[in-house]
């Protein structure tokens, strides 16, 4: 996607902790609640928020997983819209184990390398992902957009703004409740601030 140049900004806010994402198991399409400390990252990922943006129109999309519902509500945003585009990478068999137990099956094993049996493929999250910026063009013309979902898909949606390939995803931390803000600056798309921490 190339960034327009009169972008207003594109934040990403990734859901607070579950009982899962603390213990490292792939959360993919099991919808688990916040843990009490995912609740208390919410909340103070809505006080970082506040002084990252100085804009209210933002329009809000978020996955419909109610970890991350349940984390926009907490950090004060209004959803605008819940999209299905927005979900966490399907890992399939792979559901609720860790990366470990996975490479005692396939050593070796990321989800930015090999296939997943009975999940999405790489190349299915690429299009999900540039669906997702494209149909954020117009609107960002006009308004800053704060997307509110998960860890892998999330880091895919920023290798995709920089124009990158699906795996370069790898290089970038995006950690529970944590903010990454987007932009651009003379039409090259840039990454303004990288996985901060809720305050």
């Amino acid at each position: 996607m190339i960034a327009g140049p009169h972008e207003h900004p594109l934040f990403l806010l990734r859901h607070g902790h579950t009982e899962w994402s603390a213990t490292g198991r792939h959360a993919g399409r099991t919808d688990l609640p916040l843990t009490a400390v995912g609740e208390r990252q919410a909340h103070a990922a809505g006080r970082t928020y506040a002084l990252m943006s100085d804009d209210s129109s933002a329009v809000v999309l978020s996955s419909p997983l109610r970890r991350a519902r349940h984390t926009a509500e907490l950090a004060g945003l209004e959803v605008s819209e819940v999209s299905e585009d927005l979900v966490e990478w399907d890992y399939g068999e792979f559901e609720g184990m860790t990366t470990p137990e996975i490479r005692e099956r396939v050593p070796g094993w990321t989800v930015w390398t090999h296939p997943i049996p009975g999940g999405e493929s790489a190349d299915a999250v690429r299009a999900r992902a540039d669906r997702v910026l494209g149909r954020l063009r117009s609107t960002l013309s006009d308004r800053p957009v704060v997307l509110v979902g998960h860890d892998d898909f999330g880091r895919v949606l920023i290798s995709r703004w920089l124009e990158l390939d699906t795996a370069a995803g790898r290089f970038f931390r995006f950690d529970p409740a944590s903010i990454t803000v987007l932009g651009s600056q003379r039409g090259v798309p840039q990454i303004r601030h990288l996985n901060v921490p809720p305050s």
